[in-house]
């Protein structure tokens, strides 16, 4: 049968841990960031691989074989994406925990972020998606005082906004996953290799 194997179930395994809970234990987890390559540079947990949420199902070979090894722990900004990405994992048989409050809970609690020197910070996709989605909306509003019909532009992202929220997903999201301020950096370290890590 082709595809990843379901993992056994394991009672000591929790869906979700709280900060406190998984600094002391973060050398038991394979921790696995799902957000994309810039914000993942900018600060995530000690040891943490990246693999951009996008990028799961690609990945989902190497992170069964991780987990054979380690529970998964996935990581995110604030622990949106992370379970997005344990529903994922979970459909493909890949059992992980979700960080609850993500890396903003971790550094809130006064743990230490690893940085790449030099990197740039952009903005938690969270943030991106607010600021693009608020930006469009009133911009139909301004354009449809002199051009009706551009109101039409502030209805479609609403209706997007309300699309996203029903099914916890986010077109927007990964549009901008794709900029330049959000791909990796010349020093990241190329996904092939860090499938490699996972495996090894």
């Amino acid at each position: 049968m082709n595809g990843p194997q379901t993992t056994p179930a394991t009672p000591t395994t929790p869906t979700a841990l709280t900060v406190a809970e998984a600094a002391a234990r973060l050398d038991a987890f394979t921790v696995v960031d799902v957000r994309t390559p810039g914000e993942y540079a900018s600060g995530r947990l000690p040891g943490a691989h990246n693999v951009p949420l996008d990028r799961l199902d690609e990945a989902s070979a190497a992170l069964m074989e991780a987990a054979r090894r380690r529970p998964l722990l996935i990581v995110c900004a604030s622990g949106a994406r992370s379970a997005r990405g344990c529903a994922r994992l979970a459909e493909l048989g890949v059992r992980a925990a979700t960080l609850e409050g993500g890396t903003g809970a971790w550094a809130a609690a006064g743990h230490a972020l690893e940085r790449q020197a030099g990197a740039r910070t952009p903005w938690p996709m969270d943030r991106q998606v607010r600021l693009a989605a608020g930006s469009l909306v009133v911009a139909g509003f301004a354009a449809g005082l002199a051009w009706p019909p551009a109101h039409w532009l502030s209805g479609m992202v609403g209706a997007g906004l309300v699309f996203s929220g029903a099914t916890n997903t986010c077109g927007m999201a990964a549009l901008l996953a794709r900029l330049p301020h959000n791909r990796p950096g010349r020093d990241a370290v190329p996904f092939e290799e860090t499938l490699t890590h996972l495996t090894t």
